[in-house]
Protein backbone atom coordinates (compact mmCIF):
# COMPACT_ATOMS: atom_id res chain seq x y z
CA UNK A 1 0.00 0.00 0.00
CA UNK A 2 0.74 3.48 -1.08
CA UNK A 3 2.16 6.09 1.96
CA UNK A 4 0.47 9.37 2.17
CA UNK A 5 2.45 12.02 3.18
CA UNK A 6 6.34 12.56 3.66
CA UNK A 7 7.79 9.14 4.31
CA UNK A 8 9.65 8.91 7.84
CA UNK A 9 13.49 9.01 7.14
CA UNK A 10 13.39 5.75 9.36
CA UNK A 11 16.44 3.71 8.01
CA UNK A 12 18.02 6.52 10.85
CA UNK A 13 15.17 7.26 13.09
CA UNK A 14 15.76 6.00 16.85
CA UNK A 15 13.50 6.45 19.55
CA UNK A 16 13.69 9.11 21.95
CA UNK A 17 14.77 8.95 25.49
CA UNK A 18 14.40 10.83 28.21
CA UNK A 19 15.92 10.15 31.86
CA UNK A 20 14.21 11.44 35.28
CA UNK A 21 15.74 11.76 38.54
CA UNK A 22 14.12 9.87 41.31
CA UNK A 23 13.92 11.06 44.76
CA UNK A 24 11.68 8.71 47.03
CA UNK A 25 9.16 11.29 46.85
CA UNK A 26 8.26 12.44 43.85
CA UNK A 27 5.37 10.51 42.01
CA UNK A 28 4.63 13.29 39.37
CA UNK A 29 7.03 13.95 36.34
CA UNK A 30 7.17 16.50 33.70
CA UNK A 31 7.77 14.57 30.19
CA UNK A 32 9.88 16.39 27.00
CA UNK A 33 7.39 15.03 24.58
CA UNK A 34 3.61 15.10 25.31
CA UNK A 35 1.71 11.36 24.93
CA UNK A 36 -1.90 10.21 24.40
CA UNK A 37 -1.23 8.13 26.73
CA UNK A 38 0.84 5.57 28.78
CA UNK A 39 0.86 3.37 26.00
CA UNK A 40 2.97 5.40 23.98
CA UNK A 41 6.14 5.11 26.75
CA UNK A 42 8.28 2.63 28.03
CA UNK A 43 9.14 3.51 31.88
CA UNK A 44 11.91 1.66 33.39
CA UNK A 45 13.33 1.60 36.87
CA UNK A 46 17.12 0.07 37.36
CA UNK A 47 16.03 -0.90 34.11
CA UNK A 48 12.85 -2.96 34.43
CA UNK A 49 10.18 -2.37 32.30
CA UNK A 50 7.37 -0.99 34.23
CA UNK A 51 3.66 -2.18 33.72
CA UNK A 52 1.46 0.65 31.99
CA UNK A 53 -2.24 1.51 33.24
CA UNK A 54 -4.59 2.61 36.20
CA UNK A 55 -3.64 0.91 38.89
CA UNK A 56 -0.65 -0.70 37.45
CA UNK A 57 3.16 1.10 38.02
CA UNK A 58 2.18 4.19 36.03
CA UNK A 59 -0.30 6.81 34.19
CA UNK A 60 0.52 9.07 31.57
CA UNK A 61 -1.03 11.71 29.89
CA UNK A 62 0.01 15.18 27.35
CA UNK A 63 3.03 15.92 29.38
CA UNK A 64 2.79 14.03 32.71
CA UNK A 65 3.78 10.86 33.82
CA UNK A 66 2.17 9.83 36.72
CA UNK A 67 3.82 6.83 39.12
CA UNK A 68 1.72 4.65 41.42
CA UNK A 69 4.90 4.60 43.70
CA UNK A 70 7.71 7.11 44.37
CA UNK A 71 11.26 6.01 42.82
CA UNK A 72 13.35 5.25 45.38
CA UNK A 73 16.64 7.86 45.19
CA UNK A 74 19.48 6.65 43.23
CA UNK A 75 17.25 4.47 41.04
CA UNK A 76 18.26 4.42 37.54
CA UNK A 77 14.78 6.14 35.63
CA UNK A 78 14.15 6.41 32.55
CA UNK A 79 11.20 6.89 29.52
CA UNK A 80 11.35 5.62 26.03
CA UNK A 81 8.66 7.73 23.61
CA UNK A 82 7.17 4.80 21.16
CA UNK A 83 4.41 7.33 19.98
CA UNK A 84 7.35 9.87 18.99
CA UNK A 85 10.39 8.80 16.88
CA UNK A 86 12.97 11.25 16.62
CA UNK A 87 15.10 11.44 13.75
CA UNK A 88 18.97 11.51 15.47
CA UNK A 89 20.28 11.07 11.91
CA UNK A 90 23.94 10.91 11.27
CA UNK A 91 24.02 10.46 7.14
CA UNK A 92 26.80 7.94 5.75
CA UNK A 93 29.80 9.34 4.50
CA UNK A 94 29.66 10.68 1.06
CA UNK A 95 25.82 10.64 0.89
CA UNK A 96 25.14 14.52 1.85
CA UNK A 97 26.04 16.67 -1.68
CA UNK A 98 26.36 20.58 -1.45
CA UNK A 99 22.47 22.19 -2.12
CA UNK A 100 21.72 20.30 1.29
CA UNK A 101 24.71 22.31 3.27
CA UNK A 102 23.32 25.65 4.79
CA UNK A 103 25.43 28.54 5.02
CA UNK A 104 27.04 29.28 8.51
CA UNK A 105 29.65 27.39 10.14
CA UNK A 106 30.20 23.77 8.52
CA UNK A 107 33.61 21.84 9.32
CA UNK A 108 34.97 19.76 6.04
CA UNK A 109 37.30 17.48 7.18
CA UNK A 110 38.50 16.66 3.91
CA UNK A 111 39.57 20.50 3.34
CA UNK A 112 40.59 21.06 7.25
CA UNK A 113 38.92 24.61 7.70
CA UNK A 114 36.08 26.08 9.28
CA UNK A 115 33.70 28.14 7.14
CA UNK A 116 33.34 30.60 9.98
CA UNK A 117 31.10 34.05 8.84
CA UNK A 118 31.48 37.60 10.25
CA UNK A 119 35.53 37.31 11.62
CA UNK A 120 37.43 39.85 11.23
CA UNK A 121 40.56 39.40 8.85
CA UNK A 122 43.59 37.98 10.19
CA UNK A 123 46.58 40.47 10.47
CA UNK A 124 49.63 38.03 10.06
CA UNK A 125 49.42 34.64 9.06
CA UNK A 126 52.12 31.93 10.24
CA UNK A 127 53.50 29.98 7.11
CA UNK A 128 51.62 26.72 7.87
CA UNK A 129 48.11 28.46 8.22
CA UNK A 130 45.96 27.23 5.17
CA UNK A 131 44.32 29.33 2.37
CA UNK A 132 41.42 28.35 -0.14
CA UNK A 133 42.19 28.68 -4.05
CA UNK A 134 39.46 28.20 -6.63
CA UNK A 135 40.40 25.17 -9.37
CA UNK A 136 38.85 26.59 -12.02
CA UNK A 137 39.77 23.22 -14.19
CA UNK A 138 38.56 20.98 -11.89
CA UNK A 139 35.74 23.52 -10.54
CA UNK A 140 36.88 22.49 -6.91
CA UNK A 141 38.09 24.41 -4.35
CA UNK A 142 41.62 23.26 -3.33
CA UNK A 143 44.08 23.98 0.14
CA UNK A 144 47.39 25.40 0.36
CA UNK A 145 49.49 26.45 2.82
CA UNK A 146 50.92 29.73 2.89
CA UNK A 147 54.33 28.64 2.35
CA UNK A 148 52.67 27.07 -0.93
CA UNK A 149 50.96 30.12 -1.84
CA UNK A 150 53.67 32.44 -2.09
CA UNK A 151 56.46 29.80 -3.18
CA UNK A 152 57.76 31.68 -6.59
CA UNK A 153 55.93 34.59 -5.84
CA UNK A 154 57.69 37.74 -5.78
CA UNK A 155 61.44 37.58 -4.84
CA UNK A 156 64.52 39.22 -4.68
CA UNK A 157 66.41 41.67 -7.12
CA UNK A 158 69.35 39.36 -7.73
CA UNK A 159 71.98 38.77 -8.63
CA UNK A 160 73.01 42.16 -7.83
CA UNK A 161 76.20 44.42 -7.25
CA UNK A 162 77.88 47.53 -6.34
CA UNK A 163 81.49 48.40 -6.96
CA UNK A 164 82.75 51.57 -6.24
CA UNK A 165 86.52 53.82 -7.16
CA UNK A 166 89.00 53.00 -4.24
CA UNK A 167 91.02 55.95 -5.30
CA UNK A 168 91.12 58.88 -7.69
CA UNK A 169 91.90 58.50 -11.33
CA UNK A 170 93.63 60.43 -13.49
CA UNK A 171 91.74 60.55 -17.60
CA UNK A 172 94.24 61.31 -20.47
CA UNK A 173 92.12 62.89 -23.21
CA UNK A 174 90.86 61.33 -26.39
CA UNK A 175 91.06 58.12 -24.78
CA UNK A 176 88.40 55.53 -23.60
CA UNK A 177 89.65 54.35 -19.94
CA UNK A 178 88.03 51.72 -18.09
CA UNK A 179 86.87 53.21 -15.02
CA UNK A 180 88.39 51.30 -11.86
CA UNK A 181 85.59 50.22 -9.71
CA UNK A 182 87.92 47.45 -7.99
CA UNK A 183 86.27 47.55 -4.70
CA UNK A 184 83.09 45.59 -4.23
CA UNK A 185 79.90 47.38 -1.97
CA UNK A 186 78.46 43.77 -2.44
CA UNK A 187 77.75 41.02 -5.11
CA UNK A 188 75.32 38.82 -3.97
CA UNK A 189 76.41 36.22 -6.92
CA UNK A 190 79.97 36.57 -6.79
CA UNK A 191 79.51 37.78 -10.26
CA UNK A 192 81.52 41.04 -10.04
CA UNK A 193 85.16 40.17 -10.66
CA UNK A 194 87.87 43.54 -9.49
CA UNK A 195 90.35 41.87 -10.92
CA UNK A 196 88.46 43.05 -14.68
CA UNK A 197 86.33 45.70 -13.26
CA UNK A 198 83.42 43.67 -14.77
CA UNK A 199 80.08 41.98 -13.87
CA UNK A 200 79.23 38.78 -15.46
CA UNK A 201 75.81 36.76 -15.27
CA UNK A 202 75.73 34.00 -13.38
CA UNK A 203 74.57 30.55 -15.19
CA UNK A 204 70.94 30.78 -15.32
CA UNK A 205 70.14 34.02 -14.57
CA UNK A 206 69.71 35.64 -17.95
CA UNK A 207 66.99 38.46 -18.23
CA UNK A 208 66.78 42.43 -17.86
CA UNK A 209 69.14 44.09 -15.97
CA UNK A 210 68.61 47.73 -14.37
CA UNK A 211 72.35 49.18 -14.04
CA UNK A 212 73.76 52.63 -12.74
CA UNK A 213 77.04 54.46 -12.96
CA UNK A 214 77.49 57.53 -10.52
CA UNK A 215 80.65 59.65 -11.44
CA UNK A 216 82.33 62.70 -9.92
CA UNK A 217 84.77 64.00 -12.04
CA UNK A 218 86.89 67.58 -11.50
CA UNK A 219 88.18 69.91 -14.15
CA UNK A 220 88.78 73.58 -14.53
CA UNK A 221 86.59 74.27 -17.33
CA UNK A 222 83.85 72.35 -18.85
CA UNK A 223 84.85 69.66 -20.61
CA UNK A 224 82.80 66.81 -23.19
CA UNK A 225 82.87 63.47 -22.01
CA UNK A 226 81.09 59.77 -22.57
CA UNK A 227 80.40 57.24 -20.71
CA UNK A 228 80.28 53.87 -22.51
CA UNK A 229 78.83 50.17 -21.31
CA UNK A 230 80.53 47.87 -22.62
CA UNK A 231 79.16 44.33 -23.42
CA UNK A 232 81.38 41.71 -24.23
CA UNK A 233 84.09 43.66 -24.79
CA UNK A 234 82.04 45.95 -27.29
CA UNK A 235 80.50 49.85 -27.04
CA UNK A 236 76.72 48.85 -26.72
CA UNK A 237 75.60 52.24 -24.59
CA UNK A 238 76.67 55.60 -24.35
CA UNK A 239 75.89 59.00 -23.19
CA UNK A 240 77.28 62.14 -24.08
CA UNK A 241 77.35 65.32 -21.67
CA UNK A 242 79.42 68.69 -20.89
CA UNK A 243 80.02 69.82 -17.52
CA UNK A 244 83.16 70.75 -15.74
CA UNK A 245 83.44 69.73 -11.71
CA UNK A 246 79.87 68.28 -11.52
CA UNK A 247 78.72 64.86 -10.42
CA UNK A 248 77.18 62.81 -12.81
CA UNK A 249 74.46 59.57 -12.83
CA UNK A 250 73.27 57.59 -15.55
CA UNK A 251 70.41 54.88 -15.13
CA UNK A 252 69.80 52.90 -18.26
CA UNK A 253 68.33 48.55 -18.70
CA UNK A 254 70.23 46.08 -20.73
CA UNK A 255 69.52 42.46 -22.12
CA UNK A 256 71.80 39.79 -20.82
CA UNK A 257 72.53 36.35 -21.15
CA UNK A 258 73.80 33.92 -18.93
CA UNK A 259 77.89 34.45 -19.36
CA UNK A 260 77.60 38.03 -21.00
CA UNK A 261 79.42 40.51 -18.87
CA UNK A 262 79.44 44.26 -18.56
CA UNK A 263 81.84 47.13 -17.96
CA UNK A 264 82.16 50.61 -17.60
CA UNK A 265 84.51 52.69 -19.48
CA UNK A 266 84.87 56.92 -19.66
CA UNK A 267 85.77 59.11 -22.88
CA UNK A 268 87.44 62.70 -22.48
CA UNK A 269 86.83 64.15 -25.63
CA UNK A 270 89.73 66.96 -25.46
CA UNK A 271 93.12 66.36 -25.87
CA UNK A 272 95.82 66.84 -24.17
CA UNK A 273 93.60 68.07 -21.26
CA UNK A 274 92.97 65.71 -18.82
CA UNK A 275 90.91 65.47 -15.46
CA UNK A 276 90.36 63.80 -12.53
CA UNK A 277 87.40 60.71 -11.46
CA UNK A 278 87.12 61.67 -7.48
CA UNK A 279 87.22 58.47 -5.34
CA UNK A 280 85.11 57.21 -2.28
CA UNK A 281 81.81 55.22 -1.66
CA UNK A 282 79.55 57.92 -2.39
CA UNK A 283 81.13 59.70 -5.47
CA UNK A 284 82.02 57.28 -7.73
CA UNK A 285 80.87 53.93 -8.44
CA UNK A 286 79.00 51.38 -10.54
CA UNK A 287 76.22 48.56 -10.10
CA UNK A 288 73.02 46.43 -10.56
CA UNK A 289 70.33 44.21 -10.11
CA UNK A 290 68.48 41.69 -12.12
CA UNK A 291 64.90 42.39 -13.06
CA UNK A 292 61.68 40.34 -11.82
CA UNK A 293 58.86 39.95 -14.06
CA UNK A 294 59.62 41.81 -17.58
Amino acid sequence: MAYIGNIPAVQYASFSKQTLTADSSTTSFTLDNSVANENEIEVFVNNVRQEPGSGKAYTASGTTLTMSAAPTTGDSFYVIFQGKATQTVTAPAGSVISSQIADGAVENEHLNVNVITGQTAETSIATDDTILIHDTSASALRKMTRANFVSGVGGDLTPSWQARLPSTQTLVGDSATKINFSTEVWDTDSAYDTSNKRFTVPSGEGGKYMYYVTINHTYGESRKFSIYLYKNGSIFHQTNRQTDSLGFTWVNYIDLSASDYIEIYYFLHENPVSGVIDSGTDQTFFGGFKLLGV
